[in-house]
């Protein structure tokens, strides 16, 4: 995922700014105004890292001098150091929480996803793992790309992406058949038409009436393999994608990807994301530093 660097510092700029509300009062009290410091950022525990771009985009905007020593997507075990700030100490210590808040999210994010690539990838499956649109708000972009930097599939970034069909359409429009010619009849060709399902004899209806894409909403181990011996029954099992979504979590969801499924959608990657715990710690500062420039 690419964002020119003036509309991603705009977005980090609202964070931080949401975070020191009208100053840092605090660090204003304590620390001496021309204080200078170095800090590293370390890790607490192993895991895969993500946010690295956007940490030292930050820092940067904020006139600070920035090292990162690993890039996203690496993995790191516990204590080591991800990378190394100087600069204007008070600026430093201001802009910590947001920095943090920022990798420690990615990261963990990442952490979740690769852990789930990786025990699917083991059995030899094809199946990808995708996140949902369930993100905090304002975090889409670094939720999304957390879940790229870890191997997984973003699904759906906006709701302009590609048509996906719901419950609640179909409940309005009266059935699957009807809303997905209707789609099929009225959209671009550029917008792939994904349906979802919530009983197996539709996974048929939706395949004959054109979708690219099912969903198989909270479907069973057993209720997928039957959808799926009904599409190859009818030769359509290659003819369309399923995915199965609801109810999938890190123990399960080798289950349903052995099932025969294309994807694994599941929201537990964002909306249940347990952060990596890193930390900021002053290494430095401007009284033993006499002798030694900063970085």
């Amino acid at each position: 995922m690419f964002l020119p660097r003036k509309v991603l510092e705009g977005k980090l700029r609202n964070m931080l700014t949401e975070d020191i509300g009208q100053g840092d009062i605090t660090t204003a009290l304590v620390i001496p105004a021309d204080s200078t410091a170095e800090a590293e950022v370390i890790t607490k525990e192993s895991g895969v890292i993500a946010g690295m771009e956007e940490a030292k985009i930050l820092l940067e905007d904020l006139g600070l001098k920035v090292e990162n020593l690993v890039s996203d997507g690496e993995k790191v075990k516990a204590k080591n150091i991800l990378m190394k700030i100087s600069g204007n100490t008070r600026t430093i210590l201001t802009g910590e929480r947001t920095l943090l808040n920022i990798v420690s999210r990615m990261s963990g994010i990442a952490t979740t996803t690769r852990k789930m690539v990786e025990k699917i990838r083991k059995e030899r499956l094809r199946t990808k793992v995708a996140s949902t649109r369930k993100v905090a708000p304002g975090l889409l972009y670094f939720d999304k790309k957390a879940i790229l930097i870890g191997g997984g599939d973003t699904h759906r970034l906006h709701l302009d992406d590609m048509i996906l069909i719901k419950d609640n359409h179909i409940a309005v429009v009266g059935s699957v058949e009807k809303a997905v010619k209707t789609v099929r009849r009225n959209a671009s060709f550029s917008k792939k038409i994904e349906v979802e399902v919530t009983k197996v004899k539709d996974v048929l209806t939706a395949a004959k009436a054109g979708a690219d894409i099912i969903m198989l909403d909270n479907f069973s181990t057993k209720q997928i393999e039957k959808a799926v011996k009904l599409l190859r029954k009818e030769h359509l099992y290659r003819e369309v994608l399923l995915e199965a979504s609801g109810g999938i979590t890190v123990e399960n969801i080798l289950a349903h990807a052995s099932t025969g499924v294309d994807i694994v959608s599941l929201g537990e990657i964002t909306d249940s994301a347990k952060a990596l715990d890193i930390s900021l710690e002053i290494t430095r500062t401007h009284q033993d530093m006499k002798s030694k420039p900063v970085l």
